[in-house]
């Protein structure tokens, strides 16, 4: 055999055992697992109103990149879909934001039910001026607490599990608002509303908690991580009466990345199973 014959031989057995290897290499290697699947579903308090900057089409939705379910997202890996809504009530959540579920969503997140009992007007209510009072607006969003409620979360997380029969349901309540300082200047909330409304908010945390409980989904508890963060707290994590009004008793961006906290150690505790 010819110098030239041997050579060309030889390259040709190499460049197949380099084929050869690469193709043993790229069936050996590990298929990249795809991305979580999230759902954000909810209210304002899920979309990020409170924040002050808001994706340019959301519109009167106000999803913020600031929010909670975006921050969540990029902490876990998972792909995001956003359709939580500022004023949605748990009939508009049922009704217009649960298109996306399906058996292979992983994780689903949800906030509602203050705009069910008028939460923000009531607030609103409190803060007129003297001698305008909130006591029997305070008595109507309890009564609803207590009678209206409860029925509609079943249907909601009902409609969820129906859904999303895999998924991580994590269900987000929401905070007191006061620790009884009057501390703004353009609202009157005196400390004996500003308790009665904390006692309002308790009742809708633990009926919401026993709703969803009774749905098998974890409740997110967010008085505990809101306290000493408060409106007229040193470290506010929500925003008092404010200027647009639309603002007003909302949490701000650092009460956000508190709810960011929760939501990540619920969705990735969901490693050794669902709920």
């Amino acid at each position: 055999m010819s110098f030239f014959r041997r050579a060309a031989s030889a390259r040709a057995a190499t460049t197949l055992f380099l084929v050869s290897a690469l193709t043993v290499g790229l069936a050996a290697a590990p298929a990249r697992a795809a991305a979580a699947t999230y759902t954000a579903l909810g209210d304002s308090y899920a979309s990020g109103t409170g924040t002050r900057e808001y994706y340019s089409d959301s519109g009167s939705c106000q999803r913020s990149r600031h929010s909670y379910p975006v921050l969540s997202a990029a902490r876990i890996g998972a792909t995001l879909t956003f359709p939580a809504c500022a004023g949605a009530t748990v009939s508009g959540v049922l009704n217009g934001q649960l298109g996306s579920l399906d058996a292979s969503t992983d994780h689903v997140t949800v906030t509602a039910g203050g705009n069910d009992i008028g939460w923000s007007s009531v607030i609103l209510q409190c803060a007129l001026p003297w001698p305008t009072t909130c006591w029997s607006h305070i008595d109507n969003a309890e009564n609803l607490i207590r009678n209206t409620l409860p029925g509609r979360l079943d249907q909601l997380y009902s409609r969820i599990r129906s859904l999303a029969p895999n998924a991580r349901v994590a269900v987000i309540g929401y905070p007191r608002l006061f620790n009884g300082e009057e501390c703004n200047l353009i609202a009157r909330i005196s400390p004996g509303e500003q308790a009665e409304l904390n006692a309002a908010a308790d009742l809708l945390a633990t009926t919401i908690r026993a709703r969803a409980v009774a749905h098998g989904f974890t409740f997110l508890d967010a008085r505990g991580p809101f306290t000493g963060h408060a409106v007229c707290d040193d470290a506010e994590w929500l925003n008092g009466t404010s200027n647009p009004l639309g603002e007003s008793y909302h949490p701000n961006r650092a009460g956000h990345v508190g709810y960011a906290g929760m939501v990540q150690a619920a969705l990735l505790g969901a490693a050794g199973g669902r709920s």
